[in-house]
């Protein structure tokens, strides 16, 4: 059997339509870093087991803390956001799967995102991968040195468990239903930001980071004009054209999220080149 541990901070908006899309697991857990809206009502409403965190401003983080902390029933555990869930697709796959678990060498699976943005899921173009069907005992966060960075929030960062055995790759997306505005996916992407121009003032930090990423996101940490390549890479190459407008929104919208990255990378380092030595 499979564990769903939902990740929640002030979203009552949409929870309660991705709790109603877990039935099928036997433990259902919430996560939450004691909101002050309906967050916890529904969650408790829908039959889930809450659960509270507080960052300590260290390790471990959300993911990490919930796994230790949050006793799930079963060994196997689907990690989702508050505003993610499985669709029927993945749902059958895991209940196909479920009994065969126990006995496989895999220590995580890799599933790919069905985003929503602007109003629109993507069906084309680029697709984020997120480790999310995770064996307790044999996948960990790493623990980065990137405590001091800014934009560091609760949850970890954009990389991915470590597994000590195989991962494998289900056919099934979770599907990311970002109802909020626009404008708050551009407020995330200028945290987000803040955070990549911080590892990029460190070499190593950067490089032990990006080891930990999807192959898909070392390629793409590494690739010069990133911007222009990424554009040509998700629009065109990958038929990011085929959904419309909001596809050609949604390219535009990680292109500049990578010019951002650059442009403050920049200036990190015009300010450390202009900052009087100590000797």
């Amino acid at each position: 059997m499979i564990s769903a541990i939902v990740l929640t901070k002030n979203e009552e908006a949409g929870l309660g339509n991705t709790l109603e899309r877990l039935h099928a697991f036997d433990d259902l857990i919430v996560v939450d870093s004691h909101s002050d809206d309906r967050t916890v009502e529904i969650a408790e409403a829908s039959g889930a087991r809450v659960v509270q965190f507080r960052w300590n401003g260290k390790y471990p983080k959300k993911k990490q803390w919930a796994i230790e902390n949050a006793h799930p029933r079963n060994e196997w555990v689907l990690l989702l956001d508050a505003d993610e869930f499985p669709s029927d697709e993945l749902v059958n796959e895991l209940i196909t799967m479920q009994n065969s678990l126990s006995a496989t060498a895999h220590a995580a699976y890799d599933i790919n995102l069905l985003y929503r943005f602007a109003g629109r899921y993507l069906h084309h173009g680029h697709v984020v991968t997120k480790r999310s069907l995770l064996h307790a005992g044999r996948t960990t966060f790493p623990e980065v040195d990137d405590l001091q960075a800014p934009g560091i929030r609760e949850v970890e960062g954009h990389y991915q468990p470590v597994a000590a055995g195989p991962v494998g790759r289900l056919t099934g997306r979770i599907v990311h239903d970002d109802r909020d505005p626009v404008s708050s996916w551009f407020a995330r992407h200028n945290r987000y930001s803040d955070w990549e121009a911080h590892l990029r003032m460190n070499a190593q930090l950067r490089k032990d980071i990006a080891s930990k990423r999807t192959l898909k996101g070392r390629i793409f940490d590494r690739v010069p004009l990133k911007p222009l390549l990424f554009f040509t890479y998700a629009y065109i190459v990958r038929g990011g054209f085929l959904d419309g407008r909001a596809g050609f929104d949604y390219a535009i919208a990680l292109s500049n999220y990578y010019w951002q990255i650059g442009v403050k990378t920049r200036e990190l380092h015009r300010a450390t080149a202009s900052a009087p030595s100590d000797e």
